[in-house]
């Protein structure tokens, strides 16, 4: 399994447009990835699951992949999250 913790930026926080683009960059990959803000957990690829956690800014998320492709899945996810969040 590979992780990474990060602090959310967005001034929304995980709201609607990032929650879709990051379901929607989950999919790309065969791991499962897991967001977890130290209260809920939510599997990435789920954007309702995404969406209820309710995740704000300044909240540190640990974010983690297990699978076949674990390595590359996290780095494009750690890119992702650096872009957007």
């Amino acid at each position: 399994m590979a992780s990474f913790t990060y602090t959310i930026k967005d001034e929304l926080g995980i709201h609607a447009r990032p929650a879709g683009m990051l379901a929607k960059e989950a999919m790309k990959w065969n791991s499962a990835i897991t967001i977890d803000n130290g209260t809920k957990k939510a599997d990435a690829k789920r954007l309702m699951a995404v969406m209820s956690m309710g995740v704000k800014k300044g909240q540190v998320v640990t974010i983690s992949a297990e699978g076949e492709d674990e390595a590359a899945c996290i780095q494009a996810v750690e890119k992702f999250f650096e872009e957007n969040l």
